[in-house]
């Protein structure tokens, strides 16, 4: 059996990072029997409520779904690809929603990039909290957005699966060949357009 811990998927940073940012990583094989306890989901999403949002206008939607309910289904059913042969072993499903506009005449430009560090904060408070996250973008949107009934002013961005570790031996052998593949990154270098 493969067994694979935060410890070592650490990432191999070219600087000291903190622990729960080298130790975060995005697995696909969940427990498909762990329930996240009510008051630990609401700090994870507490976690998002607070991120930084251009002159607070806090654009970031969200549509959670657990393991179980009609939400989960018809989150799973929207699935394209790899996400569908796995994502339904996570506890929870959350959709990530933008708000794209500030009032009816004027578009948040920002209301992406907000929501995306609100997602960003979520995934972080997780992996504090002993949990993981894997974002997907392969879905199909306007499915979701029918289904949950979002206006044409809500943009559906990502979908987060939010689940406890499980072992790689329960994906098929292509998943579990990605799961268990070494980390890899850019250099940073090449991330740096000047640095001067």
């Amino acid at each position: 059996m493969t067994l694979i811990s935060d410890a070592n998927r650490r990432a191999d940073t070219e600087s000291p990072l903190i622990d729960i940012l080298a130790e975060r990583w995005s697995p696909r094989s969940y427990d498909k029997t762990a329930v996240i306890d009510e008051a630990t989901l609401t700090t994870v999403l507490e976690a998002a409520r607070w991120a930084p949002s251009a002159s607070n206008m806090q654009p970031a939607r969200f549509i959670v779904a657990r393991r179980g309910s009609a939400a989960f289904a018809t989150i799973t059913e929207a699935l394209m690809g790899f996400n569908r042969a796995w994502a339904d072993t996570a506890s929870v499903l959350i959709v990530n929603v933008a708000t794209l506009s500030i009032d009816e005449t004027r578009e948040n430009p920002w209301a992406r990039y907000d929501l995306g560090q609100a997602v960003a904060h979520l995934t972080i408070q997780a992996q504090h909290e002993g949990l993981h996250t894997h974002q997907m973008g392969g879905f199909d949107g306007t499915a979701i957005a029918e289904a949950f009934n979002l206006t044409e002013d809500q943009a559906v961005v990502t979908v987060t699966a939010l689940g406890v570790l499980g072992k790689p031996d329960d994906l098929t052998p292509e998943l579990r060949e990605r799961e268990i593949a070494p980390r890899t990154r850019l250099p940073l270098q090449d991330l740096l357009l000047t640095n001067e």
